[in-house]
C-alpha cells in the first residue's frame, strides 16, 4: 500500500486539538447570522483571507474574534459535530480535545452551555462513528492565575466529563510556573495536568512545565530539542510529545517543514505524536499533517507506523483500551503490508 493511501486509511488518535480551532469560514458566518453578531468581514472568502499569520500572537487576535459567534448549546454541538464527522472521515478512532472555557464565559456564554453542547457531541460521535473522547480543560495563560482558579471550580462540578487539564494562548512572557498553585489543586481534584510548552518559549518553559505543573504530556515542546539533557529526560520518561507541524509552519515557528524536528524527535526515542492543533486556520486536519511532515522529512513507513502507534500509546485511554487500541492498529499495519 502506498504511503498516502496508508496515511489516509491507518486508524489513529489525535491528542492536541483545540475545538474552537476547528471553526471553517463557512460556519463561523452562519453562525454569525444565526445569533446575529457582527463581524469584520463580509464573505466567507474575507475571513479566509484573514487568516493569514506571522505569530502566534496574530493567529490569537483572529481566534479569539471568531469565538464571538459561539453563544448557545447548539452552537458548540455544531462546531464539535462538524470535526467528528471530519474524524471519522479520516478514520480517526479516538480524541482528546482542548477547549478554552474563559473564552467564551468572559462573553458572558455560561460554562455549562460550552461543556453540554461538547459533550452532546462527543456522546453522538461515540454512539454513530464508535470515536472515543476525552475533553482537556485548558487555562488561558495571558489570563491570571486567580482567573484560572475560578474556571477550576466550574470544572470540578463537572469532574465527570472533563479529563484533564491544559494551558494554552500566548506563551511568551507567560511561563508555566505562573500557575503552579492552581495545576497543583487540579491535580488534587483528579484532573490530568498536560501543558503547551517550548511552542515559542525556551526549552526553561519546558522544564517549568515538568518540574513546577508536574504535567503527564508535552503539548508542541519543539524547543526542549535545544537541550540535549531536557531531550534525554522526557525520553527516558516514556512522555508522549504532540506534536503539530502545520501549525509550527504557518506560526513560523519552523517556517520550512524540511527542518521541522519530529524526525529527530523519534531518533531521541522520544514518544512525538502527529496532530493538527487548530486545523481550521493552518490549512490541515489530522492526515494533513501526516502527509506534509512525511513529504518534507522523506518519513519511512515504519516511522509513520511509529508516530501512528504513539498517538494511542500517549494517549490517555485507560490500560485495556490502550492495548486493544493498540492491537487494532498493528492488526491494520499486518494486512497493509
Amino acid at each position: 500500500m502506498e504511503l498516502p493511501r496508508f496515511i489516509a486509511e491507518m486508524p489513529k488518535a489525535e491528542l492536541h486539538l483545540h475545538i474552537e480551532g476547528t471553526l471553517e469560514p463557512e460556519l463561523m458566518m452562519s453562525l454569525a447570522r444565526r445569533n446575529n453578531v457582527t463581524l469584520p468581514y463580509a464573505t466567507v472568502q474575507d475571513i479566509r483571507q484573514a487568516y493569514e499569520f506571522d505569530c502566534l500572537q496574530d493567529f490569537l487576535d483572529v481566534y479569539y474574534l471568531g469565538m464571538s459567534v459561539l453563544q448557545t448549546r447548539q452552537d458548540f454541538f455544531d462546531l464539535a459535530w462538524a470535526y467528528l464527522k471530519k474524524m471519522a472521515a479520516q478514520h480517526v478512532t479516538h480524541v482528546e480535545v482542548f477547549f478554552d472555557p474563559q473564552g467564551h464565559t468572559s462573553r458572558g456564554v455560561a460554562f455549562d452551555t460550552v461543556l453540554s453542547g461538547l459533550t452532546d457531541a462527543f456522546d453522538k460521535a461515540k454512539r454513530d462513528f464508535g470515536i472515543t473522547s476525552k475533553l482537556i480543560m485548558c487555562f488561558l495563560r495571558h489570563l491570571s492565575e486567580d482567573e484560572a482558579f475560578d474556571t477550576l471550580a466550574h470544572a470540578c462540578a463537572c469532574k465527570s466529563h472533563i479529563h484533564g487539564v491544559g494551558l494554552d494562548s500566548s506563551e511568551s512572557g507567560h511561563p508555566p510556573s505562573k500557575f503552579r498553585r492552581v495545576f497543583a489543586e487540579a491535580r488534587e481534584r483528579g484532573f490530568t495536568p498536560v501543558a503547551h510548552a517550548g511552542e515559542e518559549g525556551p526549552p526553561s518553559y519546558v522544564l517549568e512545565a515538568l518540574d513546577d505543573l508536574r504535567i503527564e504530556r508535552i503539548d508542541h515542546g519543539n524547543r526542549a530539542m535545544e537541550d540535549a539533557s531536557l531531550v534525554k529526560r522526557i525520553a527516558g520518561s516514556g512522555m508522549a510529545m504532540t506534536v503539530c507541524p502545520l501549525s509550527n509552519q504557518r506560526l513560523q515557528v519552523v517556517p520550512d517543514l524540511k527542518d521541522h524536528p519530529l524526525r529527530r524527535m523519534l531518533e531521541a526515542g522520544i514518544c512525538a505524536t502527529v496532530n493538527s492543533d487548530d486545523p481550521s486556520y493552518f490549512g490541515g486536519y489530522v492526515n494533513d499533517n501526516y502527509l506534509a511532515v512525511a513529504e518534507a522529512l522523506n518519513l519511512s513507513h515504519a516511522e509513520i507506523v511509529q508516530l501512528a502507534r504513539n498517538s494511542f500509546i500517549g494517549s490517555f485511554m485507560n490500560e485495556t483500551d490502550k492495548r486493544a487500541a493498540v492491537a487494532h492498529f498493528d492488526e491494520f499495519v499486518d494486512k497493509a503490508r
